[in-house]
């Protein structure tokens, strides 16, 4: 099989067929916390680091405003054109999520998939929580996922998943190859096993996260005292089963309020 190294996010198409089958559970969540966790309605949602925009666009059909940053300028193409297939404006921009002001506050900010590790230092995480803070009005929510380092016992070093859209197939498999949780960097490795009727290949991409536990996520949110914690859940995304934290938690979506 033929290996191509490079971003995987300047292969969007691939990108969205692997993230993108779960949207359901994501959709349902999302719209079950704008109606029990925000005071007042929401009509405007923003998303920094959208990627493929394979929310956003779902969000638009179903009435509410939609728009979204991405450091990708391949994905965001990608999610432009998708908004205007679907009749929406394309209003996504190539944009850092740690440095963005919007033209006017707005109801709900999502950053979901881990896409908040991507940010290397804890001065990126804070500053992406004030831009979040700021951009939000007063009752809106921002509903941040990522995946804590747990304590006390072993975190998982690999993730192997299938997704299927027509007659494209992609085998996913992400793996870690090296941690320093002193540094708080986390080194890993992904592949797309991509199958089409006339071809199949390997995108190949290493990746680095920034680590947090409990303890130390907890320490960044105090620093932004804008936002209140109002509810945790893990990534079955199961509105019924909040989740009580503690230091093996790893998934948490976190539903944070603007005060």
């Amino acid at each position: 099989m033929q290996t191509i190294t490079g971003n995987l996010y300047d292969y969007p198409a691939y990108y969205d067929l692997v993230f993108g089958s779960d949207w359901q559970a994501e959709l349902r969540f999302l719209e079950h916390c704008f109606a029990h966790f925000t005071r007042g309605p929401v009509r405007d949602v923003f998303e920094p680091a959208c990627g493929t925009g394979r929310l956003l666009y779902r969000l638009g059909r179903r009435g509410y405003q939609v728009s979204g940053l991405d450091l990708n300028a391949r994905a965001v193409d990608y999610c432009n054109a998708r908004l205007r297939r679907h009749g929406l404006p394309a209003a996504v921009w190539v944009g850092d999520m740690a440095a963005y002001r919007l033209p006017r506050r707005c109801d709900a900010v999502i950053n979901l998939i881990n896409s908040f590790r991507h940010l290397p230092t804890e001065a990126a995480a804070h500053a992406h929580l004030q831009c979040a803070a700021r951009a939000l009005r007063s009752g809106g929510l921002f509903i941040l996922a990522l995946h804590l380092t747990p304590r006390g016992q072993p975190e998982a070093d690999e993730e192997r998943w299938s997704a299927r859209r027509g007659n494209v197939g992609v085998n996913t498999r992400l793996w870690t190859t090296r941690r320093d949780l002193r540094r708080r960097r986390e080194w890993c490795s992904m592949t797309l096993d991509v199958y089409t009727p006339t071809r199949a290949f390997r995108i190949r991409d290493e990746l680095v996260f920034r680590t947090y536990t409990r303890r130390q996520f907890a320490s960044l949110l105090r620093r932004t005292p804008a936002l209140e914690v109002v509810e945790t859940f893990d990534f079955s995304y199961d509105v019924k089963l909040p989740v009580k934290l503690n230091d093996a938690t790893e998934d948490v979506v976190f539903v944070l309020r603007k005060r």
